[in-house]
């Protein structure tokens, strides 16, 4: 009998049914949760000079950027796998708490060095609102529905990235730099009234396992010590400094150690099962490759527009929002259509293939482009790159069961912020190497650049990022997508 109650309190709890008010309150709240982090990945930047007058030691200015990308990068397959053993909820309310938690020290900082320290607590909060929206989402509607929210999520991104500066901005000119931190308080309470009852409906999947403890630190310190490397590298210090290689070979000791650990774990921290599915491993390198091409084109379009074009500041930032709402379109365009195709890999391969061609065009046209030629390529760049979000993200969630599920999603949030960090230090590396100037911290400074050859590379660059995306796509093979029989789409191409 006593066996009996332990297997009972080990197995995996069985979901009560959720109304579709229920789920719409859960996906409105975890997607509120994911617009906190995502915001401040980008409201900060503009409030920079304020804080660096009003506190001090602005040498330290680029490591409240960089503290908070250390921290959410390095967390994210760890929430991942914490959410698949003690459940949804608790995961989320402790990465929301611990993301408030350091916006309370960063709006309180009395110097530098505490700021620094809130961001990076903040962005251990952040990785994990990032992979736990999209898990949330994939317990709540199977792969041949999920499709859909995708576009929901890229819009959410979207939103981050205009909003955010415009923020920033607006509070640290016009009010105090602190509203930037202090705004999350109220919005981050709200989104975990809204998912709190709902939320206790998740079952616990995989309440029997355990946290690899070794496998998360090595984990951790290899993420940190590459990231810091990309940052530094071509800016703080030359690349091939004893600093950028020092950094890069701890990093890959570390990396060779979580390899190890991965291999000789009773349970590691990532499952072997779930890295060595082909669709997981294609699925997320092919994410990898866009999200470096994509965040990579972002900044360095705008130093385009201003130096080649002839914009300033603000229009250059204006005139980015035809790659930013290409993108959500081209991933609702996406996620609308992916449930009514056999092959459904094909619409990111067609749209990869397109924002290639626009790219190589762009390329072409470069030192001669009207804005209105720049604008409509630069659309069509992010309607076809895009389509890719939302094929990625449903292909590695289906290939895994539900107890795999919060790793799968982690590892492919993971790979989605490295790759953002590599692209720019990728594109930063062909700037410099084709002479493009730099200002102050490693910016681009748009008021010496005279050659469009450094932009004609970085968007070459930019195309053999997204050529290598397509062909990881083409290995990716395709499994028909789990779903609803009674819900499902009728399939109009094979």
């Amino acid at each position: 009998m006593n066996k009996a109650v332990s297997e009972a309190a080990i197995a995996p709890a069985e979901a009560l049914p959720l109304s579709e008010s229920e789920k719409n309150a859960i996906i409105g709240g975890v997607l509120l949760s994911m617009l906190l982090a995502a915001l401040d990945q980008t409201i900060v930047a503009p409030a920079l000079p304020t804080i660096a007058r009003s506190l001090g030691h602005a040498e330290y200015l680029p490591w409240i950027v960089t503290g908070y990308l250390l921290t959410a990068t390095a967390m994210a397959p760890l929430y991942g796998k914490i959410s698949d053993v003690y459940g949804r909820r608790p995961t989320v309310y402790a990465a929301v708490l611990i993301f408030l938690a350091g916006s309370l020290v960063s709006a309180l900082a009395p110097n530098m060095l505490v700021l620094v320290a809130g961001r990076a607590i903040q962005g251990a909060g952040g990785g994990g609102l990032f992979a736990l929206t999209q898990t949330v989402i994939g317990d709540l509607v199977p792969p041949r529905e999920r499709a859909r929210y995708a576009a929901w999520i890229s819009g959410t991104w979207a939103v981050a990235s205009i909003a955010g500066p415009l923020l920033g901005g607006t509070f640290a000119e016009h009010l105090h730099w602190s509203l930037i931190f202090w705004i999350n308080i109220p919005l981050g309470l709200l989104a975990m009234a809204i998912i709190n009852m709902p939320l206790k409906k998740l079952p616990i999947t995989a309440k029997h396992h355990r946290i690899d403890g070794l496998g998360a630190l090595l984990l951790i310190v290899a993420t940190s010590l590459l990231l810091l490397a990309l940052n530094w590298g071509g800016s703080a210090y030359p690349w091939m400094s004893r600093e950028i290689l020092g950094l890069l070979a701890c990093s890959a000791v570390f990396w060779g150690g979580f390899a190890l650990r991965l291999m000789r774990a009773a349970e590691p921290l990532v499952s072997l099962e779930v890295l060595g599915n082909p669709i997981v491993l294609a699925g997320t390198l092919s994410m990898f490759l866009l999200q470096a091409a994509s965040v990579g084109l972002s900044v360095y379009l705008p130093v385009y527009l201003q130096s080649i074009v002839g914009l300033s500041v603000s229009q250059s930032g204006t005139a980015l929002l035809g790659l930013m709402l290409g993108t959500v379109a081209g991933a609702t365009f996406s996620g609308r259509t992916i449930p009514r195709f056999f092959h459904y890999k094909r619409i990111a391969m067609v749209g990869t293939a397109f924002a290639i061609l626009c790219l190589g065009v762009l390329s072409l046209v470069a030192g001669h482009a009207s804005l209105l030629l720049v604008e409509v390529l630069t659309t069509c760049v992010g309607l076809g790159t895009g389509t890719t979000f939302p094929v990625a993200t449903v292909s590695v969630q289906n290939a895994v069961d539900r107890a795999h599920l919060g790793v799968a999603t982690g590892v492919l949030t993971f790979l989605r912020s490295l790759g953002a960090a590599l692209g720019v230090a990728m594109l930063g590396a062909v700037a410099l190497g084709y002479g493009l100037p730099l200002a102050g911290e490693g910016t681009p400074d748009a008021g010496q650049i005279t050659s469009t050859a450094p932009f004609v590379m970085i968007f070459l660059a930019t195309a053999a990022m997204l050529l290598l995306s397509l062909v990881m796509l083409g290995l990716m093979p395709e499994k028909p997508l789990r779903g609803h029989p009674e819900t499902a789409a009728p399939v109009l191409a094979e």
